[in-house]
């Protein structure tokens, strides 16, 4: 329809990726977030974890993808993320990002899930405050058919604030900034999207569409409440980037390709 290669478009997507990944990873440093929600977003590449043992040729990281996310509550900076499963191995992981790009001590809130609790204490000790946000959910609301039952959302009917290390604001234990990050991540990534055939199927494909997604989110998407980027609010920049911008990140560490001597093609 466009005129153009199917290969060439993927491997333009994986190019655009890892410039992204590599531009958040050198810019997006010497920060001072003072409270920091993070969560995990669930999503699945070429098949979800059930039907892999089933599927025919599933590649290598095929199954369920989490992306773990931390966002600063003030300037609502996605600070860190990381594609992965959903293993202690990984909130190890994304702690230790997220530490590397923070200056100050900071305020950590989560969910309930135990690994946040191992991680943090791991990575950070007694230098942060943090406190869990545990849901409790009843059951989910009766739809009257099966298929209807089955995708409506547990009720949330209550939630307890857990103190784990340090002395956290307990009017800022709160999960909501990144749990609306998640929200934009699906409406803004048709990958994400439940109930097509627009999931990735490749893992890699995958954490390149996240890269690219975070690097407009931060330096080119201005927040409607903010009327500024997130990194403007940080102090990263002091413009919107264009998409013309993000693009020409693409060409900073490129190495010209070497051509090999024209052969005419026999008629």
């Amino acid at each position: 329809m466009a005129d153009v290669s199917y290969n060439t478009v993927l491997k333009f997507a994986a190019d655009v990726g890892c410039a992204m990944a590599n531009f958040h990873n050198e810019r997006v440093r010497n920060l001072t977030c003072k409270k920091v929600q993070c969560d995990e977003i669930w999503s699945f590449c070429y098949a979800k974890q059930k039907n892999v043992k089933t599927a025919k040729a599933a590649p290598q990281g095929a199954g369920d993808v989490w992306t773990w996310t931390a966002i600063d509550a003030d300037t609502k900076l996605l600070a860190s993320w990381l594609v992965a499963d959903r293993s202690l191995q990984a909130a190890n992981e994304i702690m230790k990002d997220l530490k590397s790009r923070v200056t100050n001590r900071m305020q950590i809130t989560t969910d309930g899930l135990k690994a946040y609790a191992i991680a943090v204490e791991g990575v950070f000790a007694q230098d942060v405050n943090f406190a869990q946000l545990v849901k409790i959910y009843g059951n989910a609301p009766d739809g009257g058919k099966d298929g209807q039952k089955r995708y409506s959302p547990a009720e949330c009917v209550g939630c307890k604030k857990q103190t784990i290390t340090g002395n956290p604001d307990p009017n800022a234990v709160s999960t909501s900034f990144v749990e609306r990050q998640n929200l934009t991540m699906r409406m803004g990534m048709r990958r994400f999207t439940r109930l097509t055939n627009a999931f990735s199927k490749k893992f890699e494909n995958h954490a390149h569409a996240v890269a690219l997604h975070t690097v407009y989110y931060n330096f080119g998407r201005i927040h409607k409440t903010l009327r500024v980027t997130p990194a403007m609010a940080a102090g990263l920049t002091d413009h919107v980037w264009t998409l013309e911008e993000l693009a020409a990140l693409m060409l900073v560490n490129e190495q010209p390709k070497k051509r090999g001597p024209y052969k005419k093609r026999a008629a």
